[in-house]
């Protein structure tokens, strides 16, 4: 035994010998080449492999030195693993990050006069210290993004002082700062300081949250300008093209203000959180005082609140015709909780914006299959349309649509009553590449039919379709099926009628397939798992409430399965039995990879803030 042990080392040796001598033969600007095209986790695998060849060593480390842009959004890395990658980049001039796990010390090795674009995602482990002296450390920003969680200790708030950070940035063209769940009263102040110091250089501006009040008074600085009334000396706001504002209240004075003192505004983008009845909503008035805007090309008024609908009561159709009537050049329209405007009013913007591309509607319950009547009769070149949670949409509507052969992108998620006979004009458009069905009645028929059809469907939501079952997804993901070799991202939450068969039938039908959603598909079991896991092409998985689960599909997170997994969301199922001692096992294993226990959607896009990993 010990001879073979001895002739087996030997044997090993002498291949990885042979090996390395393959390596070396190849030319350094094959594997340069190579190694530029690889996605980020690739290449930071083949960094572990460098030492292996000298070959592989130089080109990785030559690929790595040679970027001046990284986007690691999609990864959530800790410091250890992102100094290590860090160590080999040499000059960086924009970087994108998921900071969830990442401390000070390896974001203050990245900053410095360099960095002109930076985005930081998820900054809740980050000091406020640090995110306060970032306009010190790099004064050539032009990009900068923040977004970290309210929910800090106040005392910290005091060390948010960003506004001072921000004198130090003349070049700065584009600040968006957003704090999730974070209250107007915790942060306005912060906010409305920002306000009063930023450079004349800033064409891009979006903050969450801030207080209407304080933007009105200082919004209204501008209005005065020209005139010999003494004001307070102005620093942006005249050279101001895109505002985005997640506010307390939309409302008449809000509306007219902005209106009046940014006559370059191109971009508005307006979201209220009203805690009660507003007592001074938006109205007609205020909506026609956006025609002052004549440059305006994109308008999202949306209006929201927690655990209920929020409407805006006061505007009706007489505010679309006006609006319609002044700004004929939109592009892109976004209207949600306009529960008063009629087909009428929502038609008036289809047919007076001629140019519009993006057209979505969130919750107007008069909006009906008139307003689309005749739709295709006018040339339109609509890219992207939602009717979320519009309920008296049926498929008349999606059929007209679907005459609109520039379509790349349908949402009708809430609109119950669009059902199987909509589906063919759909699979015609050959353009779609995302398309929700949430909540449809759809049934295994019409997943047929879609499946047969010429859309290059990238992206599409079943969710909450319980009509359709796992011989609607046979039918869909039939062998000649186009969809099988375009399809990235399959929403099947909700749905009683998925078992392990159809779980099977995506694995084995879709090789391109990255994101799967399974959550609350009770009869989904260890096999499902398996079967993925074994597969190993998905990135994504949300196992969210799947109570048929064990904690046996726990082994399958170890590698080599799951090859390239980065998040899986397992709350509310037996794998959280396995224990931290489990849990860290597997992060120790999986550097790359984030475990919810909580119930977020997809990726923790919404819902970071609340808890741990």
């Amino acid at each position: 035994m010990a001879h073979k042990r001895t002739t087996g080392a030997t044997a090993a040796a002498a291949a990885a010998s042979a090996g390395d001598s393959l390596l070396e033969r190849i030319p350094e600007g094959i594997l340069s080449e190579i190694s530029s095209m690889l996605e980020p986790e690739t290449l930071t695998t083949l960094c572990s492999l460098a030492c292996v060849s000298r070959t592989l060593k130089s080109s990785v480390n030559k690929a790595l030195s040679s970027f001046s842009s990284v986007e690691l959004s999609e990864f959530s890395l800790d410091s250890q693993t992102f100094d290590g990658i860090r160590r080999r980049f040499g000059k960086i001039e924009k970087m994108t990050l998921d900071c969830l796990r990442l401390s000070d010390s390896s974001i203050r090795s990245l900053l410095g006069p360099d960095i002109e674009e930076l985005i930081l995602l998820k900054c809740s482990s980050l000091s406020c210290k640090l995110l306060a002296s970032i306009g010190k450390i790099c004064p050539n920003l032009r990009l900068l993004t923040l977004e970290f969680s309210g929910f800090i200790h106040k005392s910290a708030v005091f060390h948010l002082n960003l506004q001072s950070s921000f004198r130090s940035c003349q070049h700065l063209e584009s600040l968006k700062i957003k704090v999730r769940g974070g209250e107007v009263d915790d942060y306005g102040l912060m906010l409305l300081g920002i306000y009063q110091e930023l450079p004349q250089t800033v064409k891009i501006l979006k903050l969450e949250p801030v207080c209407a009040l304080d933007t009105i008074v200082f919004f209204r600085k501008f209005i005065y300008a020209d005139l010999v009334i003494p004001v307070a000396p102005m620093t942006f706001g005249q050279t101001l093209t895109h505002l985005s504002l997640v506010i307390d209240i939309i409302s008449d004075t809000l509306l007219h203000t902005i209106a009046h003192s940014l006559p370059q505004l191109v971009e508005l983008d307006l979201k209220d959180r009203p805690t009660s009845e507003p007592s001074e909503d938006l109205s007609n008035i205020g909506v026609q005082s956006l025609v002052n805007c004549k440059l305006l090309t994109s308008l999202s008024l949306m209006r929201s609140r927690q655990h209920t609908l929020a409407f805006f009561k006061r505007t009706t159709d007489m505010g679309m015709f006006l609006l319609s009537e002044g700004c004929k050049g939109l592009e892109s329209v976004r209207f949600g909780g306009f529960s008063k405007v009629s087909d009428a009013g929502f038609t008036s913007i289809l047919n007076s914006c001629l140019n519009l591309k993006k057209f979505e509607i969130q919750n107007a319950f008069h909006l009906s299959d008139l307003a689309f009547q005749d739709f295709s009769k006018v040339p339109r070149s609509l890219v992207e349309v939602k009717l979320v949670n519009c309920s008296s949409i049926t498929s008349e509507s999606v059929c007209e649509l679907a005459t609109c052969s520039s379509l790349e992108a349908l949402d009708v998620i809430g609109c119950k009553s669009v059902a199987d006979s909509c589906l063919n004009n759909i699979s015609r458009l050959t353009l779609l590449t995302s398309l929700n069905l949430g909540g449809a009645d759809v049934t295994n028929v019409g997943m047929a039919v879609l499946g047969k059809g010429y859309s290059p469907i990238s992206r599409l939501s079943l969710r909450g379709c319980k009509r359709v079952n796992g011989e609607g997804i046979t039918s869909l993901l039939g062998s000649e099926n186009k969809i099988r070799k375009t399809l990235s991202s399959l929403d099947l939450g909700h749905m009683p009628g998925i078992t392990d068969n159809a779980i099977t039938t995506v694995a084995e039908a879709c090789p391109g397939l990255t994101e799967l959603s399974i959550r609350y598909c009770f009869h989904v079991t260890d096999a499902s798992v398996k079967t993925l896991a074994l597969k190993g092409m998905v990135r994504k998985l949300d196992l969210y409430k799947c109570t048929a689960l064990s904690g046996e599909s726990f082994q399958f997170l170890k590698k080599p399965l799951f090859r390239g997994l980065r998040w899986i969301g397992i709350g509310e199922t037996r794998l959280m039995c396995v224990g931290d001692a489990g849990f860290d096992e597997i992060c120790k294993e999986r550097e790359w990879l984030t475990i919810c226990k909580d119930g977020c959607e997809v990726g923790c896009h919404d819902g970071w803030e609340f808890h741990e990993f």
